[in-house]
């Protein structure tokens, strides 16, 4: 489960680390925020019909389950066990 309050902190340290390269966001992520699992990508890689849970100008943000044989989105913050950061190029909804 991941707690909705979470998801603005998060925004706050990508906005803050926004020129550091996908591995070393996903480090300083890691560290800040221990006991979640953070995958980073671009925006551009998530299917348009796959809708974010919280976003900003930097990024959008997605659950992750990983409950079942495969990883796969979700919109249920009961069910993840993870946050994709989709890293953004100009402007976000």
């Amino acid at each position: 489960m991941i707690e909705a309050s979470l998801l603005p902190k998060v925004m706050d340290q990508v906005a803050s680390h926004a020129r550091d390269y996908s591995d070393q966001l996903a480090s300083h992520l890691r560290r800040t925020f221990p006991d979640v699992h953070f995958s980073i990508c671009s925006d551009d890689d998530i299917p348009s019909r796959i809708q974010h849970v919280a976003a900003n100008d930097f990024c959008r943000l997605y659950y992750v389950n990983s409950g079942g044989h495969c990883l796969n989105l979700t919109n249920d913050s009961e069910q993840a066990s993870g946050i994709v950061v989709a890293l953004c190029e100009g402007d976000v909804e």
